[in-house]
């Protein structure tokens, strides 16, 4: 016999305890979020402003991006050191998160 009311529930093993199937859904979720950091301990998030704190050159550009270079608009790629962005001439830009200073 079950009942609409019914829930089903899973048991966490971080916590020991039997938990709703929704709640331990959505603590999976949190738990996968990729937390990105600048090179002085700032988290990023997409749409920040950051700024260049060493000169990179970028290969297969033949460019040099200087340091205090702007850069606007970034996208978080899931990976805890690579940060994705545009800049004037270079299409898909990557740049590791210990080489900016969010802005």
């Amino acid at each position: 016999m079950s009942s609409e009311t019914d829930e089903d529930y899973v048991y966490d093993e971080a916590s020991g305890e039997w938990v709703s199937a929704a709640d331990a859904k959505i603590a999976t979720a949190q738990n996968d979020a990729v937390e990105v950091r600048d090179a002085v301990g700032n988290l990023l998030a997409d749409g920040d402003q950051v700024t260049l704190i060493k000169d990179l050159t970028v290969k297969g550009a033949g460019q040099t991006l200087k340091r205090g270079t702007l850069i606007k608009s970034i996208r978080l790629t899931g990976d805890a050191q690579e940060i994705d962005c545009r800049f004037d001439g270079i299409k898909g830009l990557v740049l590791r998160a210990e080489f900016v200073r969010k802005r």
